[in-house]
C-alpha cells in the first residue's frame, strides 16, 4: 500500500469514528434527558408498561451500534479476547432487552413484592430509585433524575476513555505508549470498560447482569494482566519501569522516582 492511499485510509477510519462517537454520545444525551423530563412532567402516558416495553426496533437498533462501537475500540484479536467480547456482548444485549423488550426481572420481582408487574413502567423500572422511593428515602421523580444523572455521567467517562485509548494506542503504532493519558494509568480502555458495567448496573440493573457484571469486570482484570505480561516479554526493561511508574487502573499516585 502506497503511503498517499495509506494516508487516505487512515483519515476515513477517523471521519468513522469521529461519526459513531457523535451517535453514540447524542444517544445516551438523548436518552438521559427524555428520560429526566419525562420525571419532572410526570406523565401518566410515558410511564405506561405497554408503552414502554416490546419496542424491538429500540432494542435492535442501540444493541448494534452501542457492541459495533465496542468492538470497533476494543479490537478483540486473540481467542481469549473473543471470549471476553462475546462475554461483553451478552451483557449488553440481554441488558438492552430487558430495557426495552420484555422485563425478565420485572416478572420475577413483582410478584415477590406483591405488586402487578404492569406497575413497572419506564420510571419504576429503574429499580434503584424504586427501592429509594419504596423505602421512603425520596421520591421516585427524585430518584429517577439522581439515577439518570450519575449512570450518564459514567457511562460518558467510560466512552471516553475507551476513545482515547484507542486513538493513543493507535497512534503509537508498534511502539510502547507511556504518555498522555497511559501517563496516568496503563490499562484506561478496560477501566473504561468496567465504568459501561457499573453505569448501566445502577441505571438499570437486572438479574442477568447483575449475575454476569463479576465475571466481565474479573474478565478485564485478567485481561489486562496477561496484556501487561506480552509487554515485558515484547519492552523488556522499559515496560516494568513504566509498571513500576504507573498505576494499572486508579490514578491514586504516580512514582516519579
Amino acid at each position: 500500500m502506497i503511503p498517499e492511499t495509506q494516508r487516505k485510509t487512515l483519515r476515513v477510519v477517523k471521519i468513522a469514528l469521529v461519526i459513531v462517537q457523535v451517535i453514540i454520545v447524542v444517544f445516551l444525551i438523548r436518552s438521559a434527558l427524555m428520560d429526566f423530563s419525562s420525571a419532572v412532567v410526570t406523565n401518566e402516558e410515558h410511564m405506561s408498561f405497554d408503552k414502554w416495553y416490546g419496542n424491538w426496533p429500540t432494542v435492535i437498533m442501540i444493541t448494534v451500534v452501542f457492541l459495533f462501537f465496542l468492538f470497533f475500540l476494543t479490537r478483540p484479536r486473540k481467542p481469549k479476547e473473543w471470549k471476553g467480547a462475546g462475554l461483553t456482548a451478552a451483557f449488553f444485549i440481554s441488558l438492552f432487552t430487558e430495557m426495552f423488550g420484555i422485563p425478565l426481572t420485572i416478572y420475577l420481582l413483582a410478584p415477590a413484592l406483591g405488586v402487578d408487574p404492569k406497575l413497572f413502567g419506564m420510571y419504576e423500572s429503574h429499580l434503584w430509585a424504586y427501592l429509594l422511593s419504596r423505602t421512603g428515602i425520596m421520591s421516585l421523580e427524585t430518584g429517577v433524575a439522581l439515577v439518570m444523572v450519575l449512570s450518564t455521567g459514567i457511562i460518558i467517562f467510560g466512552f471516553i476513555l475507551l476513545a482515547m485509548g484507542w486513538k493513543k494506542v493507535y497512534q503509537g503504532g508498534s511502539v510502547l505508549v507511556t504518555d498522555g493519558l497511559y501517563g496516568r494509568l496503563r490499562h484506561p480502555q478496560y477501566l473504561g470498560l468496567i465504568l459501561l458495567v457499573v453505569a448501566f448496573m445502577i441505571m438499570w440493573p437486572t438479574i442477568l447482569t447483575i449475575l454476569l457484571a463479576p465475571f466481565l469486570i474479573v474478565r478485564y482484570i485478567l485481561l489486562a494482566r496477561e496484556e501487561d505480561r506480552e509487554l515485558e516479554k515484547e519492552f523488556g526493561e522499559d515496560f516494568r519501569r513504566y509498571r513500576e511508574r504507573v498505576p494499572a487502573f486508579i490514578p491514586l499516585k504516580r512514582n516519579t522516582s
